[in-house]
């Protein structure tokens, strides 16, 4: 995890007003290995192990499988179609992949100069550290200020409350792409304040002007 990344993190317990205060264990080459994040309103803390971030709101069961899949699982033309969606050529930014979107981290981070990419899924676990790669798992939605992203890669299978959260987390001119989107994806960007740019074959590119 990023150590800039810290600053921009909020409560999954307490919401998006909310922001951590990281407690570092082990720091090396600005990325935070080892350390808690700890919310100073609610008291509850999450910790960070290996680099990734368990931002979980209580109560915490076993992580279980996630939908990224392993390290090398995405197809290169994929992420290429995805980098277009999103529309950002270069950074500086930051953007998040959520759900099986997230297996496009590396690559998108190899692609796009200048990013940072956060990939949030349970399955990032056990991935390894990646330049400009910051790996999360988070409930019930995404630990993240609101308005402050460039654009966020979305799995549609993880419903509707989940693109009103990449929505909200979405700046301006930023863009949304939800993958297999869900009935109802449409109506939730629009409600959101986005306008839809694209809808075909289950993606949708949506875009706050």
């Amino acid at each position: 995890m990023h150590l800039l990344l810290t600053d921009r993190l909020t409560c999954s317990r307490c919401g998006p007003e909310f922001g951590l205060i990281l407690l570092a264990d082990r720091i090396e080459d600005r990325i935070v290995l080892d350390g808690t994040l700890g919310c100073p309103n609610c008291r509850d803390s999450y910790p960070v192990r290996d680099g990734f971030g368990d931002l979980r709101a209580p109560p915490r069961a076993a992580m279980g499988k996630g939908r990224a899949g392993e390290p090398g699982g995405a197809d290169p033309s994929a992420t290429e179609r995805l980098a277009a969606l999103l529309g950002v050529a270069e950074g500086p930014g930051t953007i998040a992949l959520v759900g099986g979107v997230a297996r496009h981290a590396d690559g998108l981070a190899g692609l796009v100069p200048g990013v940072e990419i956060i990939a949030l899924d349970a399955d990032m676990a056990g991935w390894e550290e990646s330049p400009r790669v910051s790996r999360l798992v988070s409930r019930p939605g995404l630990p993240l200020y609101s308005r402050t992203l460039r654009g966020v890669g979305l799995d549609g299978a993880l419903g509707v409350s989940w693109i009103q959260e990449a929505a909200r987390v979405t700046a301006r001119l930023g863009r949304v792409v939800v993958e297999d989107a869900p009935p109802g994806a449409e109506a939730a960007l629009g409600d959101a304040g986005l306008s839809v740019l694209a809808s075909d074959a289950g993606t949708i590119v949506a875009a706050r002007a």
